[in-house]
């Protein structure tokens, strides 16, 4: 790092350190990563920035995106980023976290989720600019004889500082020998790759490290690394999670996306904008600032909704979602509702209700009637005993269930 204490701290390199800060949980060292800002503005050399993903499953949501916001934020300023495909890491299972082994994937659960990986996350990041690498490309030829000389280059004793396995140890659960790999081929990713700076969840902080301390173990400078929060799921308090079901998939329709994201706190929609938002932070403060003057913050939250929601579909499905949430506000019925096909009329309200998956039993049809929870057509039934004839028929129980159910 000596011969880049020569470069000069521009602005454009203070700017630069602005950007690389916004949201972030930790970066380490700073000083050093404001010095690769420096000589890469002085010698026109961008800097290779580097996210991994394991591909555990086939889909990316909205918490993933918070790593590929601050990916899309470097890329703009001219550097060169890395979107890296763990297909051979998954094979080992990323123990950050883990209370447990985790089982590993199967070659083929890997390739069928990688194939989407980065067709998800071109909606982020900017494709023409991306570099798409998978860790096979140099873990593989490793062999057995550069797995041993690799893992002599870190010792138990710092592995077992590592805080899941500590606590993994003191309750005497069981801690697989190849889950010591996962941190030393990660870390030897930023080697094969002679990355500059590291990106992850701050779950990842100990494998980022790892990077720095094999870069030097190899002779290279050694990256720095930049850690983001973990985005809170629509529950507002664990983190963003397909089985904790508090997520938002990029990949899920405008209208559903548009929706979640203005199920979620006032309070929490400012970090949303903080870490989702392409916004500038004057712009964020600007708004916070109007909202605690007195401005609705629905106002607010409809902006991020539809920032987020044109990023993945388009500014016109994002216009479509919330005219679509208005009507359904005000009674409404949706325009992209399931329709049923379904046979035997005349036919029973109750019934068609659970045929049409509205509700879980007739029972339970039954009773929705009694509290005036059904409509056609947006008219309440009251009828407990009402007969559907043949026909089309727009039924909606409670504020969100809706079906166009055809009976013949």
């Amino acid at each position: 790092m000596a011969a880049a204490a020569q470069f000069l701290i521009t602005d454009a390199v203070l700017e630069a350190l602005a950007v690389t800060r916004r949201g972030v949980d930790e970066l380490l060292p700073e000083a050093e990563w404001t010095k690769k800002l420096a000589r890469s503005a002085a010698t026109g050399v961008p800097l290779r920035i580097k996210l991994g993903l394991d591909p555990t499953a086939p889909d990316i949501h909205v918490g993933h995106t918070v790593v590929l916001n601050k990916m899309r934020q470097l890329q703009d300023l001219g550097h060169q980023v890395i979107f890296l495909i763990g297909d051979f890491t998954s094979l080992i299972g990323d123990p950050s976290g883990r209370n447990a082994t985790r089982p590993p994937l199967t070659k083929e659960q890997i390739q069928a989720n990688a194939e989407t990986y980065y067709a998800q996350a071109k909606l982020v990041l900017d494709p023409a600019r991306t570099e798409i690498r998978y860790n096979s490309e140099w873990s593989e030829p490793l062999g057995a004889a550069g797995m041993i000389q690799l893992a002599s280059k870190y010792t138990v004793a710092r592995m077992m500082e590592r805080d899941d396995f500590t606590k993994r140890f003191a309750a005497q659960t069981p801690i697989s020998v190849h889950e010591f790999l996962y941190p030393l081929m990660q870390g030897y990713d930023s080697v094969a790759l002679k990355c500059d700076l590291e990106l992850g969840g701050t779950d990842q902080k100990f494998n980022l490290l790892m990077g720095r301390h094999l870069q030097q173990e190899y002779g290279q400078e050694p990256q720095c690394i930049l850690t983001m929060p973990l985005l809170e799921g629509l529950d507002g308090v664990e983190k963003m999670s397909k089985s904790k079901n508090n997520y938002i998939g990029i990949t899920e329709p405008a209208n559903t996306m548009f929706a979640k994201i203005l199920s979620i706190s006032d309070v929490q929609m400012w970090k949303w904008f903080e870490l989702l938002s392409f916004k500038s932070l004057a712009e964020i403060a600007a708004l916070k600032a109007e909202v605690e003057a007195g401005r609705n913050p629905k106002d607010a939250k409809v902006m991020l909704a539809k920032e987020i929601t044109a990023r993945f579909h388009s500014a016109a499905a994002a216009d479509a979602a919330e005219a679509d949430f208005n009507n359904r506000a005000k009674g409404g019925i949706p325009d992209d509702i399931p329709e049923v096909q379904l046979s035997g009329a005349p036919m029973g309200l109750a019934q068609v209700l659970k045929a049409a998956g509205l509700v879980a039993s007739t029972g339970e049809g039954l009773r929705m009637v009694e509290q005036g929870g059904v409509r056609r057509s947006g008219e309440v039934i009251s009828d407990k005993g009402l007969k559907l004839d043949a026909g089309e028929h727009v039924l909606q129980v409670g504020k969100r269930k809706f079906a166009r159910v055809v009976l013949s």
